[in-house]
């Protein structure tokens, strides 16, 4: 016999307007950095520019994501698109990872070719960085902590306002001090913060595709809970994944020799999992024994 609970009650914020206030205001600094870029001669600002247009493309993948992830489920897709999100969290860490690539080559190059760069010109350019991409990353404060998608956004608008104050600083110095090789230096300096900061982008979104458990949840708190339940005498075949990157699912199987009360309790683990551990869609199956074959085929198959 098996009980499956869902609770589809869920709230997301609508993130649409934060999405496309963001988009325009980072393409448009995008033309902006570029164009003044290559005129100043500055490969910081390039540097940056690149980046820049990286997260542009990284907000418009979070937009869709998170756009999907809010459609209705389909007899094809059971469980909707949920797990768009995480897919695009992903996609956004192998493209900035890809540009970190492409800005350390470039300034280890520039570090033994130091072109004249306009120092004045980075200042002012990079400043107007700095308010564009600190305005951006607080559309998103709110959610940062919650959604792996919306960190994704939040975290690279924050690190881009940090990068855009080093290329003011690049600037300032190579007008007080002539030394043209500080801008391949803060290219890398650049880099090595794209670097740190996407890091942890990476690990998250690649163990939400590997159907990890999702952070912020111990498997084994999940298990001594479910153990505690009344009547139930065992747990095994506990599986607990990432839908999205803000919903959890879990199946397991409790064995209770004692039918009663079996629908009370579905309910008191349904709202508990989700209260306690953010738990939203647990599917479990009762063994009135826990001695059952197909359930040893499966228990000794999971630990092999």
């Amino acid at each position: 016999m098996t009980d499956m609970a869902h609770d589809h009650n869920h709230k997301t914020k609508d993130w649409n307007r934060a999405f496309a206030l963001g988009v325009a205001l980072n393409f448009s600094f995008v033309v902006t950095e570029a164009v003044f870029g290559f005129m100043a001669g500055s490969l910081a600002l390039l540097a940056d520019a690149g980046h820049n247009l990286g997260d542009v493309i990284g907000l418009l993948l979070a937009w869709g994501a998170t756009y999907l992830s809010q459609q209705q489920a389909t007899q094809r897709h059971t469980y909707g698109w949920r797990s768009s999100s995480i897919l695009a969290a992903l996609f956004n860490a192998v493209i900035l990872l890809v540009a970190v690539g492409g800005i350390t080559w470039e300034a280890v190059r520039r570090l033994f070719e130091t072109p004249d760069v306009a120092g004045m010109t980075v200042v002012w350019v990079a400043s107007v960085g700095v308010i564009i991409n600190t305005g951006t990353a607080l559309l998103f404060m709110s959610g940062h902590k919650n959604d792996l998608n919306i960190r994704g956004a939040f975290l690279h608008m924050a690190a881009d306002a940090g990068v855009s104050g080093g290329v003011v600083v690049a600037g300032l110095c190579i007008l007080g001090t002539g030394w043209q090789w500080i801008d391949p230096a803060i290219s890398l300096l650049i880099a090595a913060v794209i670097l740190f900061s996407t890091w942890g982008l990476l690990r998250g979104s690649a163990n939400l595709a590997l159907n990890a458990v999702p952070a912020g949840i111990d498997p084994a708190q999940v298990e001594n809970y479910l153990r505690s339940l009344p009547g139930v005498k065992g747990v095994h075949d506990l599986h607990i994944w990432g839908l999205s990157t803000t919903e959890a699912a879990l199946t397991a199987h409790l064995v209770k020799p004692d039918p009663r009360d079996d629908d009370e309790l579905i309910a008191l683990a349904t709202r508990e999992l989700h209260e306690r551990f953010g738990i939203e869609h647990p599917t479990l199956q009762w063994e009135r024994h826990d001695n059952l074959p197909f359930c040893e085929v499966a228990c000794e198959k999971n630990n092999t």
